[in-house]
């Protein structure tokens, strides 16, 4: 068997993992304990806006559920706009009983109060999956403009107050673009790891060398938490510029080259971006990472052509 039969056997669909506790019982299985296990396997989906209508998602989710994925993450828009969009996506994740719903949630705007209401109603449907982050300030904001100023005072609060919560932090392979440095920015990664965080989200990264140097760093400062690596399809020319130079993130020699052959031809770069996005994602496994989270941008079709030759089968009921 040589190495890319060997990554593609690796990606396959697990279609049952079960923990047992010592009196037999089956133990409800949370995202550390499948990394432990094995690598995990997730998506991200964002709540479509007010307006428009939440069917074209749901049809979203039921094809992502084939492929399996051990969990599924929501966003929500800057200064928590679509907040209750999220909680319905959540709360049909949940009830589906096909996977484990991930909620994203930032400090901005957030006092305690609310803080509390809000992830007592989370735990009421069943969601006690978390991604506590900051958040990016909206337009003409400085601040947080709640009671939180850091993602690791989020973290703490969440594990006092309600330890139930599995919780995730972001990490920034590439340093968060208001960080000072690597140094400061691997710090604070500690220190929300200290505050009580469970595992590790990191934020688009298309550059593996760089990521793998980011994963050793990370090691040598005491950061142990697993490691779930977020990776971004390659689909639109100006979409995949966009969203690389907002998150302050390089464009490598191969990709660059995608953009300059194939950018005046949406076919041929969507072609072109989707083999190179499935070499990402043998590159990143092959660094040692527990688990892979893909970037569905809500588009399945071209999730699916990803997956599938990365050698990821859909299971069907």
């Amino acid at each position: 068997m040589d190495m890319g039969e060997c990554i593609e056997q690796r990606f396959q669909p697990i279609l049952e993992t079960k923990v047992f506790t010592k009196t037999g019982q089956v133990k409800k299985m949370k995202v550390p304990d499948i990394m432990e296990e094995r690598m995990s396997f997730s998506f991200e989906v964002f709540p479509p806006k007010a307006e428009q209508p939440m069917e074209p998602l749901l049809e979203t989710l039921e094809h992502l559920y084939q492929f399996k994925p051990d969990f599924i993450s929501c966003t929500y828009g800057a200064g928590g706009t679509n907040a209750g969009r999220n909680v319905e996506i959540c709360k049909a994740l949940k009830d589906s009983g096909k996977t484990i719903p991930v909620t994203h949630y930032t400090c901005i705007g957030n006092t305690k109060a609310k803080i509390r209401a809000e992830l007592e109603g989370y735990l009421d449907i069943g969601v006690d999956h978390i991604l506590a982050l900051r958040g990016d300030f909206p337009k003409g904001w400085e601040e947080t403009r709640g009671d939180f100023d850091y993602a690791s005072e989020l973290v703490a609060f969440i594990r006092s107050n309600y330890p139930q919560f599995t919780i995730a932090v972001a990490g920034n392979p590439e340093k968060h673009f208001q960080a000072d440095s690597f140094e400061s920015d691997i710090t604070h990664l500690r220190e929300k790891q200290d505050a009580g965080a469970d595992f590790i989200m990191t934020q688009l990264c298309h550059d593996v060398d760089h990521f793998a140097w980011w994963l050793e760093k990370i090691r040598r400062a005491g950061v142990y938490l697993p490691v779930d690596v977020g990776i971004m399809p390659v689909l639109v020319k100006e979409s995949t510029i966009r969203m690389a130079v907002s998150n302050g993130s390089a464009v490598p020699r191969e990709l660059a080259e995608i953009i300059a052959r194939y950018g005046d031809n949406p076919d041929d770069f969507k072609k072109a971006g989707k083999e190179y996005t499935v070499k990402q994602i043998f590159r990143f496994i092959n660094t040692g990472i527990d688990g892979i989270h893909i970037y569905t941008l809500n588009k399945w079709k071209d999730v699916a052509d990803i997956l599938m030759a990365a050698g990821r089968k859909p299971q069907p009921e």
